[in-house]
């Protein structure tokens, strides 16, 4: 067992939830719906400043979509976490659960326990490399409903990278509470070793190909992670 935290944050792809669902369903609707969104949407405020930043970065001008959208098409396929992408896939995905176009996967032992921790008075975070408003958007869209009420806040890399230890140390900022009594769940131990780099207690989700990451405790399922009394 483990003592009982003073706040849980979890990741979401390959943790809550099955990596299949972001990497077949989600990944290929974002990369087959964002040039027409980001055409269709290019004077939109909410829009304007991501595309800003993709042409800084390119060296253009916000008004060549064209190469704007090549650069976003290419950061898809390399995977790449850069903050303005992830904020305009938010807003296709957001736009695609809305339509009702597919609904967010959690595994049952996700639900079960974050339903069990969120009714303990456990707070419950989310970090994501997904933007805010697309991790926002999948936990109000999921199989078992609107679930947004069982998180305190949601997290994204404009706290940082996920595999760099200070992220987790601005994490614990703002949360307000000391690493040591955090506690972090991933599937990926890179993260896992970044947030114990920080202090932080941590737990690694063995789900369907994931690597084991030594130095961390490992369980097949959230129901797995138990606390000990107060």
């Amino acid at each position: 067992m483990l003592p009982r935290p003073a706040a849980i944050v979890t990741d979401i792809e390959g943790t809550t939830s099955d990596i299949a669902f972001v990497q077949q369903v989600m990944f290929p609707h974002s990369r087959a719906a964002l040039p027409n969104y980001v055409r269709e949407h290019a004077e939109d405020p909410e829009v304007m400043p991501w595309i800003a930043m993709v042409a800084s970065e390119v060296h253009t001008t916000p008004d060549n979509l064209p190469t704007v959208i090549a650069a976003l098409l290419s950061w898809i396929d390399a995977d790449r976490k850069h903050t303005a992408l992830k904020a305009l896939q938010g807003q296709v995905w957001a736009k695609a659960f809305a339509d009702g176009e597919f609904t967010a996967h959690l595994y049952p032992d996700a639900i079960e326990s974050l339903r069990n921790w969120h009714a303990q008075a456990i707070p419950l975070y989310v970090y994501s490399s997904g933007s805010l408003q697309a991790q926002k958007m999948y936990f109000a869209h999921t199989g078992v409903g609107d679930v947004r009420n069982w998180f305190v806040d949601y997290f994204d890399t404009t706290s940082g990278p996920k595999r760099e230890a200070n992220s987790y140390v601005n994490i614990a900022q703002n949360i307000g509470v000391p690493a040591r009594e955090l506690l972090f769940l991933s599937d990926i131990g890179a993260e896992l070793d970044a947030a114990r780099a920080a202090g932080w207690q941590t737990v690694q989700l063995l789900r369907e190909g994931a690597t084991p990451a030594p130095g961390h405790m490992q369980v097949k399922s959230f129901t797995d992670i138990q606390f000990a009394p107060d």
